[in-house]
């Protein structure tokens, strides 16, 4: 998580960007949007998030 310094990563998502990459997910359930279109998955892969922005 240390490519993240700029951005603090609170516990909750540090967990939950290590279990998306440890079970090989990248679709998320989160209202935390800002957050989860920074973070990336191995190989700079970027998270689906839901639920989707309005017009989406």
């Amino acid at each position: 998580m240390a490519q993240y310094a700029d951005r603090p990563m609170d516990f909750a998502d540090a967990t939950l960007v290590h279990l998306a990459s440890r079970e090989r997910l990248s679709t998320i359930l989160t209202v935390d949007r800002d957050d989860f279109e920074t973070y990336r998955l191995p190989g700079r892969k970027k998270f689906t998030i839901f639920p989707r922005r309005s017009g989406s």
